[in-house]
């Protein structure tokens, strides 16, 4: 039995007064109560307790230790129970990671929400494109669109997200709208994307009836990050492919125009990645639940199917 026990044990027969009381109790038997008292007795080199045929006396070394017990004991069952509150009552911090657009367009415009739901919750919410190790960064969890690979980490799935094709008014004006894709390798350029493992420049890529076709267009400038990318297409420097919500505000007011759109890109899964464990603390567990919402009413049926 180890000392914890060992203290609880020895708390009880002060209070009871009684070895047999003692043992009948916490349900052990009586030979483990006596053997345990001696135990400790010899670890602490004291005696703390005068057995009689008829009853227990306290000895002052007792007493002592019995004071020390019950404060020790109270702090111990104070920690477990708001432990154990912690891990039903959604509170504390919960450090998150996702890209910027994601951060920007996505979560942060409906965080209000999810705070005034949850106000025992703060959010430490890190953006950036670059991997994050969650375990070794303490990183709950991270959103992720795209492929996440092995990562190690459990991943649910919250949304399919569409992707597009899309180049700047002024890109168009000065170098035509193709019609297929035949016509897009006729003097077109691409933005080119840098793959951050390979650091090779990603091909554009369609779904023609229900095959992938990748086409590798010329351009002059390579980007390996995000916001980057979507400059670069803005300032009319080539076409590039998005998800879908990425330049909704730029097709809506004409600033881009959407290519192609009868072979659009493959959709993207959006996915919550979080290590393994056995027991999810409450706050990631409705911080989670809460995303799969935000993801069914931004993107519908799409989000709900993937979160099914």
């Amino acid at each position: 039995m180890d000392r914890l026990h060992a203290m609880r044990l020895y708390a009880r027969i002060v209070e009871l007064g009684s070895f047999t009381a003692a043992a009948d109790d916490l349900g052990l038997p009586r030979a483990t109560v006596t053997h345990t008292i001696k135990a400790l007795e010899a670890r602490l080199g004291a005696q703390l307790l005068q057995r009689t045929t008829r009853r227990v006396r306290v000895t002052s070394e007792g007493k002592t230790y019995y004071q020390h017990c019950v404060r020790l004991l109270a702090d111990v069952d104070e920690v477990e129970t708001n432990f154990r509150e912690a891990m039903l009552v959604p509170r504390g911090r919960l450090r998150v990671d996702m890209s910027a657009a994601l951060a920007r367009l996505l979560v942060i415009p409906a965080l209000p929400e999810f705070l005034a739901r949850f106000p025992q919750i703060e959010l430490d919410v890190g953006t950036g494109d670059r991997y994050v190790d969650l375990v070794r960064e303490g990183v709950d969890c991270a959103l992720r669109v795209g492929d996440p690979g092995d990562t190690g980490m459990v991943g649910r799935r919250i949304a399919t997200l569409p992707q597009i094709t899309v180049a700047s008014a002024d890109y168009v004006r000065r170098h035509g709208k193709p019609e297929t894709l035949a016509d897009l390798q006729e003097g077109h350029y691409a933005v080119h994307w840098a793959s951050p493992t390979t650091r090779r420049p990603e091909p554009l890529e369609f779904v023609v009836g229900r095959r992938r076709r990748q086409i590798q267009l010329p351009g002059r400038i390579t980007v390996n990050g995000a916001d980057a990318y979507l400059a670069c297409c803005r300032a009319g420097l080539g076409i590039a492919q998005f998800s879908h919500y990425r330049v909704a505000a730029e097709l809506a007011d004409g600033r881009m125009c959407e290519l192609l759109p009868d072979v659009r890109p493959p959709a993207l899964p959006m996915t919550v990645l979080y290590p393994p464990q056995r027991q999810m603390p409450a706050r990631l567990r409705v911080f989670i639940d809460w995303l799969v919402e935000r993801a069914a009413l931004r993107f519908g049926r799409a989000a709900q199917n993937a979160a099914a």
